[in-house]
């Protein structure tokens, strides 16, 4: 047993500084198999040990999906390592033999927890959902299906279903985007309103997104020029603007 603060620090540098210079790699299967079981930032952080093992030694996880889409709760958009998560993430959802229902958990479960995320991991994982339908045509479905359900209360999704076949995804409908395009920030509603227009075939490139904090996104808005807007169109008199204002009487703006 380690301590977390110690777990954590081993499994962050197990994939780039250990495993490379292991004459059996295979040794750390069973570590890395109970830290994946842990949950939260252990989870996260050994996943990409566990994509060594998968990609380059053959390691055979059963329910890695299932626990993978697990991992996807609500602070996933907000713990430190994020950028490391969604990283392997799009690495594991890129192959086009997934099958539909599979994906289409995923894409359900993303964008369902999007509601209650921050605008900068939105600008994130927006693209990726983009990215998901560009890879798999068949769960284009959750965009255009005529009629679906316009809220949580209709939708035939189980998010409590842990198990990615049952959870009724491909039965359902992306109304969470529909929602996003009405957000308070508008590079978020502008990044949602592409899904109402036709995907181009290239993936956009979230390589660049991955990082992006709230400080960032801040400056950026700061140092934008904003135009001349003009307020009134008649010149305001007394205190209120109104007509047979009493105040008037008493006050002046100069």
């Amino acid at each position: 047993q380690l301590p977390t603060g110690l777990y954590k620090k081993v499994l962050v540098i197990l994939h780039d500084s250990i495993l490379p210079y292991m004459n059996e790699p295979t040794l750390m299967i069973d570590f890395l198999t109970v830290a994946y079981g842990v949950g939260g930032a252990i989870s996260l952080l050994a996943l990409n040990g566990l994509f060594i093992l998968i990609h380059q030694h053959n390691l055979e996880y059963p329910d890695f999906y299932k626990k993978l889409y697990s991992l996807l709760d609500p602070s996933v958009y907000h713990v430190k390592y994020r950028a490391r998560f969604f990283h392997l993430l799009d690495l594991f959802l890129s192959s086009s033999h997934l099958p539909a229902y599979l994906v289409a958990a995923f894409l359900k479960r993303l964008a369902r927890l999007a509601l209650t995320a921050p605008p900068e991991a939105l600008l994130m994982v927006l693209p990726f959902i983009c990215n998901l339908f560009r890879r798999h045509p068949a769960c284009r479905v959750l965009v255009h299906r005529p009629g679906g359900p316009q809220d949580m209360s209709e939708d035939p999704y189980v998010m409590e279903e842990e198990e990615p076949s049952e959870s009724r995804a491909l039965e359902s409908c992306l109304w969470e985007i529909q929602t996003l395009q009405n957000h308070y920030h508008p590079e978020v509603a502008r990044a949602a309103a592409v899904l109402n227009r036709s995907l181009s075939e290239l993936e956009d490139d979230i390589s660049g997104l991955l990082e992006l904090s709230a400080y960032e996104l801040f400056d950026k808005e700061v140092k934008k020029k904003a135009a001349d807007v003009p307020l009134e169109f008649e010149q305001i008199r007394g205190l209120f603007g109104k007509k047979n204002d009493i105040f008037a009487q008493h006050f002046a703006l100069d």
